[in-house]
């Protein structure tokens, strides 16, 4: 029942996180693309990497992996906004900006969950 607490808790940091974000690369980039997204699927994807490795080279505690893998990164990437923002970029018949988002989105998250682990076992 702990595990629950501390996934909440990392849940609500990911959240608020992710809404920071968003609102950040809104006004960074305006809202033609959806760039909020991009970022914390890129972002989360490199902390995924990071706790990952991490738990295979030292002792994370389940707590601890609870809260920042499942909480923290669940609420801070969502692959459901993913997938509904390229939908509708497909409805409107944006297909370069579709296509662009999928690839990044696959691309770049894929990248970083190597390079988090790459970073921590290079260190070992």
């Amino acid at each position: 029942m702990i595990n629950v607490l501390y996934v909440a808790m990392g849940g609500a940091i990911g959240a608020v996180f992710r809404y920071l974000i968003s609102i950040l690369a809104i006004s960074l980039f305006g809202s033609g693309f959806p760039f909020g997204t991009l970022i914390v699927n890129v972002l989360g994807s490199f902390m995924m990497g990071l706790i990952y490795a991490l738990g295979q080279v030292s002792e994370v505690s389940p707590e601890i992996k609870a809260m920042i893998g499942v909480g923290l990164l669940g609420a801070l990437t969502t692959f459901s906004t993913f997938s509904n923002e390229t939908l509708l970029l497909i409805q409107s018949a944006q297909w370069i900006k579709a296509f662009l988002n999928i690839a990044l989105n696959l691309s770049l998250c894929i990248f970083m969950v190597y390079l988090g682990q790459q970073l921590v076992f290079s260190r070992i």
